[in-house]
């Protein structure tokens, strides 16, 4: 439990007194955080109450805001001179160890200064940067991004040249206009218009840049990029990755003010960066089936939390977790080594464990056993791959069975056991993970494997078309209610495909069952037809958010054919197979 804070103050190199608030348990891990334009240290609230349990949080006012002093000249807004502050506060709060460091907007600007400064190095264990790049970030983006990515950034930096205007941004923030517009626009408390004036000079003071541009840095960072910042793009956030060789970024779904508007998704990266510089790492291939102890990467791991997007050397999916149920074999099996392949931790979840095992051995991923029917064992499942492994960045509900025959063959029990597998296995994976990814606030996909009988009619799998049907469905209802969350939903529709489906579905109404699963499963086996272009299906699928994927020349055809004659569809269900 944290502690009450403590108010003090500490005076800079040039006499200024500095405001300072410490919150949390003595001795736990420093976090200083720096507030941004035209904030004080309460922009921080949220934060401080969730992270301060386990952390010691400390804040402040910087010069010219909330109960600090403000110089008397322009020059001393100068970014050196608010790194020096951010030194003095650290030196302050924690003279005999380094911080983790947390900042937003201007802050964040001033703290890339001091994280670039080697001699800065040993004071500093970590940074969480969030809508707030180093100056020679910005110059350094305006000259060489793509031009498209620049002419959105300067739309979006409109007001920079704005506050270089004489007399005209002061009386826009002294007449309440300015203040009350962005307080509607951005959902935040209306700043105080004496720390908005006084603020103008930091875009003043800095409009040629720190005199010491330095750029390149060792210490471990975190940018936390809001998809929906109005004044920060994901591309230049994105561009420090160019002097940072240890960068995560993570985009979050959220707008600029994401310290105000989701303090607890702050708080959680935070605590996930901390644990990934301090923590060792997880050995490569690490195999678990389950079990905490069992090798498994924890939340906070490199593997779990942290994401290696912009790094050099290393595509979007390194580091990224992606749960496939019904692993162990088929579709499931092809699409886990797929996204391994590419760099993903995977997590293999089967009803048989061994082969959900040997699924994760082949990937280097962890192994779950599971009954996706059972609600209550996948809500622990849930709960257990998001405290051992992370919450996935992709589900691929892929778990199904087949019931063929005619309609009036099938009994009440088959009705029961396909539904149960083939549509709430897919309900209870997309409800579970889904609400879990959208807390995070990260975003994240989900891929429901249907199938091309979910628009082809037969008599022949009435129960098997309808349950196929429903999961196409359920996928548009579900990307339509989880768009804004920066969830995409897939519904895989392939053909026929060479797996063991046939082998393991049931056959009734037929004088000789056992025969007519022989028969088709041979025929499925014989289709030529690489899984390993389903898994690679898949993943373009996920990257390009498709709503849609449809696999091999009977799905296409018969979706076409919906379209455009769905009669030609009805008389061919009449045949017999």
């Amino acid at each position: 439990m944290g502690s009450a804070a403590i108010v003090s103050t500490v005076r800079t190199s040039d006499g200024l007194a500095l405001a300072v608030q410490e919150e949390g348990p003595p001795g736990a891990p420093v976090v200083v955080a720096v507030h941004g334009y035209p904030d004080d240290h309460s922009v921080w609230s949220g934060v401080v109450a969730d992270l301060a349990r386990d952390h010691r949080v400390v804040t402040y006012d910087v010069r010219g805001a909330g109960d600090s002093e403000a110089p008397a000249e322009r020059e001393g807004y100068r970014v050196v001179r608010l790194a020096d502050d951010l030194r003095d506060v650290i030196d302050a709060v924690s003279p005999d160890g380094p911080v983790h460091l947390l900042a937003h907007d201007w802050g964040s600007v001033q703290a890339w200064q001091l994280v670039s400064d080697p001699s800065a190095r040993d004071r500093l264990a970590s940074y969480t940067s969030i809508s707030g790049p180093a100056l020679p970030h910005i110059g350094a983006f305006s000259r060489s991004a793509p031009v498209r990515e620049r002419l959105r950034q300067a739309a979006a930096s409109w007001y920079i040249g704005f506050f270089q205007l004489p007399v005209l941004p002061e009386l826009a923030w002294r007449s309440g206009v300015f203040g009350a517009a962005m307080a509607r626009r951005e959902r935040i408390p209306r700043p105080r218009v004496r720390d908005a004036v006084r603020g103008l000079n930091l875009y003043r003071a800095n409009r040629q840049g720190p005199p010491d541009p330095r750029r390149e840095t060792t210490v471990p960072v975190q940018v936390l990029a809001p998809s929906a910042d109005r004044y920060v793009t994901p591309a230049l956030a994105a561009s420090a990755a160019r002097w940072v060789p240890d960068l995560r970024l993570r985009e979050i779904r959220a707008g600029h003010w994401l310290p105000r508007t989701r303090p607890e998704v702050v708080a959680r990266c935070v605590r996930e960066q901390i644990a990934a510089v301090t923590a060792p790492a997880l050995a490569p291939g690490a195999l678990a089936t389950g079990s905490a102890a069992a090798g498994l990467p924890r939340a906070g791991s490199p593997a779990a939390g942290l994401r290696g997007v912009g790094r050099p050397g290393l595509g979007r999916w390194t580091d990224r977790i992606v749960l496939v149920t019904g692993a162990g074999r088929g579709i499931g099996r092809a699409v886990a080594q797929g996204f391994a392949r590419r760099g993903a931790l995977v997590v293999a979840v089967d009803k048989d464990r061994a082969t959900a095992e040997r699924t994760a051995f082949e990937t280097g991923g962890c192994a779950y056993a599971v009954d996706v029917t059972d609600a209550a064992a996948m809500e622990d499942l849930a709960e257990r791959v998001c405290a051992e492994v992370g919450v996935p960045d992709v589900v691929v509900n892929n778990a199904g069975i087949a019931v063929s025959g005619p309609f009036l063959a099938h009994s009440a029990k088959d009705w029961q056991d396909i539904l149960d597998v083939n549509v709430l296995g897919v309900v209870h994976g997309c409800r579970l993970f889904g609400a879990r990814m959208r807390e995070r606030g990260e975003g994240g996909h989900i891929v429901n494997v249907a199938s091309a009988a979910a628009f082809t009619p037969t008599r022949f799998l009435p129960a098997y078309c309808t349950t196929k049907s429903a999961v196409l469905m359920l996928s548009e209802c579900l990307r339509a209610e989880l768009a804004e969350d920066g969830i995409g939903v897939t519904a895989l529709c392939p053909g026929f495909l060479p797996t063991d489906i046939a082998g393991s579905a049931r056959f009734v109404g037929s004088a000789d069952p056992e025969a007519e699963q022989r028969r088709t499963d041979s025929l499925l086996k014989r289709r030529p037809y690489p899984l390993d272009k389903v898994a690679d299906a898949v993943v373009s699928a996920v990257e390009r958010n498709k709503p849609v994927q449809l696999l091999t020349v009977e799905s296409r055809t018969a979706h076409a054919l919906t379209r455009v004659a769905p009669t030609v569809l009805r008389r061919l269900a009449r045949l017999s197979p």
